[in-house]
């Protein structure tokens, strides 16, 4: 992938090293448009090569040293000048110097901490500079109780309803009742939405069941105080409308969460189980010499 040049003189090509096996997923730019960008999740390596391309051969290239960062960053559009680095990783790829010929410069940045999902909403970008994009994997504990409230209208209508669960995986499916327990009202539809909020701050005892497919919107994980900057939250929107154009609405909050086929671990989590299987190896370690073939 080109990134820039140095005017006429040269220009400069960073090509993973991995690109041609790599996973590739789609993923909302600025304008609104969809894009595919190499997938990379917490704690995977990054490596390849700087390609630096003299355009014009046998003509000297002067340079004050040549590094490659790996950079992530909040953007907050209303705060465009200022963007907020959690991540800042430099390598060093030349000292400086010239350059007389085209040259390829090799960097590794190993056992990469990518702590939050990449994201691009209406006020916020969350974004890696390399043109990747990061997907967080994880489960939830088996504690996800389900959903009831209530809503209505003294003496003319009452509605209870229920959800199955309140955390759901971006593929999972919602499923629930509405019980009418009261209605003195004449309804004329009802409807049910999924409202992603980004901050930066029919007759008595009947029911409805419902059964929303998360797999057809357009969703990403909740995301809570992302590096103390912003937060994307969703909610069930529940909002029944009578004949006369009257909304009765109620929200619930609900946790949205990506599923992967191999729960990848943090690498904090990662060094705590490595240091548990050591001390576990300790006793075998001891007792394998006694095993060794005198022979």
């Amino acid at each position: 992938m080109s990134f820039f040049g140095f005017g006429q003189s040269a220009e400069v090509d960073i090509v993973l090293n991995d690109a041609e096996t790599r996973k590739k997923v789609e993923h909302k730019t600025e304008d609104g448009k969809k894009d595919k960008y190499f997938l990379f999740y917490d704690g995977e390596t990054v490596s390849g090569k700087v390609n630096v391309t003299l355009k014009t051969p046998g003509k000297r290239l002067e340079h004050y040293g040549i590094k490659i960062e790996f950079v992530g960053q909040i953007e907050l559009y209303y705060d465009r000048g200022n963007h907020h680095e959690f991540v800042s990783l430099v390598k060093d790829l030349a000292r400086p110097g010239e350059l007389s010929q085209s040259q390829s410069f090799d960097f590794e940045f190993t056992h990469v901490e990518k702590p939050y999902e990449s994201y691009t909403g209406q006020n916020v970008k969350l974004s890696k500079e390399l043109d990747i994009v990061v997907q967080t994997l994880c489960t939830y504990p088996e504690l996800n109780s389900s959903i009831k409230m209530e809503v209505g209208i003294e003496d003319c209508l009452h509605i209870e309803f229920e959800y199955n669960k309140s955390k759901y995986h971006l593929k999972d499916v919602i499923v629930g009742k509405i019980y009418f327990l009261l209605v003195r009202i004449k309804i004329k539809h009802m409807e049910i939405d999924i409202i992603k909020r980004e901050t930066t701050g029919t007759g008595p005892s009947e029911s409805i069941p419902i059964r929303l497919f998360l797999a057809g919107y357009e969703l990403t994980p909740t995301m809570r105080d992302i590096n103390k900057k912003f937060s994307v939250r969703y909610y069930l929107n529940l909002v029944l409308i009578d004949e006369e154009e009257r909304r009765y609405f109620k929200q619930q909050e609900i946790t949205l969460w990506r599923k992967g086929d191999i729960v990848r671990r943090s690498m904090s989590q990662q060094a705590t189980i490595a240091a548990q299987r050591f001390e576990g190896s300790n006793p075998t370690a001891t007792a394998a010499p006694a095993k060794e073939d005198s022979n």
